[in-house]
């Protein structure tokens, strides 16, 4: 029950309007009036009326066309070595025949003062036309690891990225779960401000599928549904993506639901403290991760589920609790329950 965020269908509001809608007949290929209300409400958030808001099934998807179409043949993405792209993907970036060019990862996260670096070693490549070039800037927040960027660092990445020419494109799968001033100063507005291109997730964050895909750079507009299609992202029942956008984007059900699910987050993080538990990282979103030891770990394993996440040392391994928009009160007091008892 807390092994990731997508294991239960979708938000029953978001359910009951898809059932509502299912005898219409609607233009295809997201034009019709759903997808069109979504973007607007979407476009309100932003505070910026110039946004190209398109809707995709998926996270992988999602990534995968935007970095096709920010690139030239010969460009890589950076991306931090934790990075989703890099570890999660199964190479769908590289099957486009870009590289991913990592870096090291500082809680997650990737620096500016790392970027700067990275550029500052570019200018100086004698070797330049024969190597991948770095074309583009990839993060995600929250990070892979849970861990959060504020606005002062999401800010400086970008004004790095201005300098280089690189467009900065943030993975945005969980970002209702960062959507909080109680946990991230970022707001929508921030990222259409300090970004090129960003998605909101939806298939972890209360839809039953899809992410909206925001480009901001309009250099990247014009042709983005050309490329969408290309990808076979185009999906031709696309009110089914717009009603749900529609649904999440109406009194602040999107925040709501993902708020809840960090509330029980840190409930559950809490109890683990209390044991005298450690973590990876300090996360302060639905991901957490204690380090327990390896026979406790199949106890909970047995009991709760979670991910399995990485070996720490010959004994311990890190664990990966996730909740999500539908963990409700009675799992997380059971799951608290056993934690007291250990």
């Amino acid at each position: 029950m807390f092994s990731n965020d997508y294991l239960s269908g979708c938000h029953p509001i978001v359910l009951d309007a898809i059932v509502q809608s299912n005898m219409e007949q609607t233009a295809g290929y997201g034009k019709d009036d759903y997808c069109e209300r979504a973007r607007l409400k979407i476009k309100e958030k932003l505070q910026k009326k110039d946004a190209d808001i398109h809707f995709l099934v998926g996270g992988t998807q999602t990534n995968k066309i935007v970095i096709e179409t920010f690139l030239r043949p010969y460009q890589g993405v950076i991306a931090v070595e934790t990075g989703h792209i890099a570890t999660h993907e199964t190479g769908a970036i590289e099957a486009t025949g870009h590289k991913v060019l990592t870096i090291p990862e500082i809680n997650g996260k990737l620096t500016a003062k790392q970027l700067e670096a990275y550029y500052e070693a570019e200018c100086h490549n004698h070797m330049h036309e024969h190597m991948v070039s770095p074309g583009m800037v990839y993060i995600s927040h929250p990070t892979e690891l849970g861990t959060v960027y504020t606005r002062e660092e999401l800010k400086a990445i970008y004004e790095v990225c201005q300098k280089a020419g690189w467009p900065l494109f943030v993975d945005g799968a969980r970002l209702g779960y960062v959507l909080n001033e109680r946990i991230s100063d970022i707001t929508l507005a921030d990222l259409a401000k300090y970004t090129d291109a960003f998605y909101i997730g939806g298939t972890k964050c209360g839809a039953m599928m899809g992410e909206a895909a925001v480009i901001m750079n309009p250099h990247y507009q014009k042709d983005f549904r050309s490329m969408i299609k290309r990808g076979g992202g185009l999906l031709a029942k696309g009110r089914l993506l717009g009603i749900q956008f529609d649904c999440l984007f109406s009194d602040h059900l999107y925040e709501d639901i993902c708020y809840e699910a960090v509330r029980y987050a840190l409930q559950i993080k809490k109890a683990f403290e209390e044991k005298g538990i450690q973590f990876l990282v300090d996360s302060t979103t639905n991901q957490q991760f204690p380090i327990v030891p390896d026979e406790l770990a199949k106890e909970l394993q047995l009991a709760f589920g979670f991910s399995l996440w990485e070996k720490v040392d010959e004994k311990n391994t890190a664990l990966r609790y996730c909740t999500s928009w539908a963990t409700t009160p009675n799992e997380v007091l059971e799951l608290i329950g056993f934690i007291h008892s250990l």
